[in-house]
């Protein structure tokens, strides 16, 4: 064999021992299944052995395959090791920089803060840098490295970036207290919400990203606003109805500025960390990452 093999390959080919299958083992390395084929598919010609019985039922190891995969989870843990260890040599390296975070407007109006004060404690040393987007733009800045760890809203985790479920959220609907919704009893439908104008957040940020997904079309816009507070200030107007963030209107019902309307489907939603490099991550983003994953019990306990 004049060639190594791909490590990264590697890791896809233990992954597929440990879950079962091609597909199941694409999905935890986080890999398209095309392109985790065409991988698997190059590492048995680098090899020169089958790895893999293909079926219509799917793929799954061979003989030969299941040995080669005990030698390669030796080389997948070392070379693991050595991204670590790397990682931490630049981490202390560059110590002295703050940590960047980019984060949607719905996490950081109403859960970074939180996050942030609890990290100061633990770490008093640290300095933070915060950007506030969408969603969509969070995932360019961590795509474009401008951000060490990214905070979204949307639906789905990013192709090519490490994600992790750090809380959960409820998206619910809300109308002034003169809206005729306002007395309802019976849940509006689904079909009822997509074909009401709303006033709702622009396209790629998080929350109207969830509300297209959640109605099966695009919402119908009767106004369309760059943040959370300018939709909700618009419904307490009384220009229409609007989607938000429990987090976002939680106050504003307390107060019976607006009215919470029981929609036909619960409308939950998962928050996310996006991060780049390491499938690990090391230093400050790991340590806020643990802090939000701690505190997020609280954020769903009213759900």
């Amino acid at each position: 064999m004049s060639t190594w093999p791909d490590v990264v390959a590697l890791e896809l080919l233990v992954a597929v021992a440990d879950h079962g299958s091609l597909a199941a083992g694409a999905r935890a390395v986080g890999m398209a299944q095309p392109n985790a084929s065409r991988s698997m598919a190059r590492l048995e010609r680098t090899l020169g052995v089958t790895l893999l019985h293909r079926s219509t039922r799917g793929s799954t190891l061979t003989p030969d395959g299941l040995v080669v995969t005990e030698w390669a989870r030796a080389v997948v843990d070392a070379a693991q090791r050595l991204a670590d260890g790397v990682s931490l040599l630049a981490h202390d390296a560059s110590r002295s920089a703050p940590l960047r975070v980019s984060a949607s407007q719905t996490v950081a109006e109403h859960l970074l803060p939180r996050w942030l004060a609890d990290l100061r404690r633990e770490h008093p040393e640290s300095r933070v840098q915060v950007t506030v987007h969408n969603s969509h733009d969070v995932v360019q800045d961590v795509r474009a490295g401008t951000a060490n760890v990214g905070f979204i809203e949307s639906p789905g985790s990013p192709a090519g970036l490490h994600h992790a479920v750090v809380a959960r959220d409820e998206l619910v609907l809300v109308v002034p207290p003169q809206h005729p919704w306002a007395g309802r009893r019976d849940p509006v439908t689904t079909a009822e919400l997509a074909t009401t104008a709303l006033v709702t957040r622009e396209e790629g940020s998080g929350t109207r990203t969830a509300l297209d997904l959640a109605l099966g079309r695009p919402a119908m816009s009767l106004l369309e606003l760059p943040s959370n507070a300018a939709v909700r200030v618009s419904v307490q107007s009384g220009a229409a109805p609007a989607v938000l963030s429990r987090l976002a209107v939680d106050e504003a019902v307390a107060a019976g500025t607006l009215v919470k309307v029981r929609t036909q489907r619960h409308l939950a939603r998962e928050l996310r960390a996006l991060w780049g490099g390491p499938r690990r991550t090391q230093g400050l983003a790991a340590d806020l990452i643990a802090v939000a994953q701690r505190s997020a019990p609280a954020t769903a306990a009213a759900l």
